[in-house]
């Protein structure tokens, strides 16, 4: 397992045409994987990967500004590209944190899952086995 970055690492990100692009400052927090029923069906994959930033930490660079948001539930939306459909974010409406999809960042070390949420939901051949997590048991 990679170690975290310095607190105040930049790490910059965008969607697969470039359109939407974003730069992001501070401590990665809460790398993991996600087998929710939103993630996999918005992802068409098994799970999908996601690290935090603070909200304030992230800044949208690219042309196309900010994402289009989806509410996947009352109180929580996703950021996706409009042209392209690419997933970036996932954010809660209580939440100071934004979860970032960890392969739209350019630069991924350090980051690498040490939980997997909604694990009892993964398809039954994922076995990917992670060290144990006490936010994502």
């Amino acid at each position: 397992m990679t170690e975290p970055t310095a607190a105040r690492d930049q790490r910059t990100g965008r969607c697969q045409c470039g359109d939407i692009a974003y730069e992001v400052t501070g401590a990665p927090d809460d790398p993991h994987l996600c087998s929710c029923e939103h993630c996999t069906l918005l992802s068409g994959s098994p799970a999908m990967a996601w690290v935090g930033f603070r909200r304030e930490d992230l800044t949208w660079t690219g042309h196309g500004g900010e994402p289009t948001w989806y509410s996947t539930w009352p109180t929580l939306h996703r950021g996706f590209c409009p042209r392209c459909g690419t997933q970036l974010v996932s954010v809660a409406d209580d939440s100071e944190m934004i979860m970032v999809a960890t392969f739209s960042l350019t630069e991924q070390s350090g980051i690498d899952p040490v939980g997997h949420s909604f694990r009892e939901a993964a398809v039954p051949w994922m076995t990917i086995t992670l060290a144990p997590d006490p936010l994502h048991p």
